[in-house]
């Protein structure tokens, strides 16, 4: 006699999975704003220039990152800077005072002429500092923070 399963043993056949009631399937990964506020900038002239970046070969300057968020905010009044939505990782901004408006940063024997900044206020010494220095994580809350503009001339 061979078994034949009835309306009972076709239910045991679906494949269950638990039920969670209010629970929302995840769409992607998390995402979460950045923002930044840029303090101590010796004047209201030109603009800053902001990038944000995951690559520690890119940082400070992001040109060899394609997928770094990069901004450019003038100078007058309180400077305020939103990255948007960003996934989770860990990343580094750098500022520049662009005071004459021609989009770099410009030095006299090699030491800057306009304002600069890092997050995490990370410590300037022969150089810029490194992307570990300078790195934050960011996670599924959003990310506020304050950055510091530094003048050496």
């Amino acid at each position: 006699m061979r078994h034949r399963p009835g309306r009972i043993g076709a239910l045991t056949l679906l494949p269950c999975a638990p039920l969670v009631l209010g629970a929302v399937p995840l769409s992607g990964p998390v995402q979460s704003d950045v923002y930044a506020s840029v303090t101590g900038l010796r004047s209201q002239k030109g603009q800053v220039l902001a990038c944000l970046t995951t690559s520690p070969q890119a940082f400070p300057n992001c040109e060899k990152d394609p997928r770094a968020r990069k901004l450019t905010v003038t100078a007058k009044g309180d400077v305020h800077l939103d990255f948007g939505a960003v996934p989770e990782g860990r990343y580094a901004i750098s500022l520049i005072h662009d005071e004459n408006g021609n989009g770099k940063l410009d030095t006299a024997l090699m030491i800057p002429r306009e304002g600069f900044g890092f997050s995490r206020d990370a410590p300037v010494r022969m150089g810029p500092p490194r992307f570990d220095k300078a790195a934050f994580d960011v996670g599924a809350e959003n990310t506020r923070m304050a950055i510091r503009m530094r003048y050496l001339l």
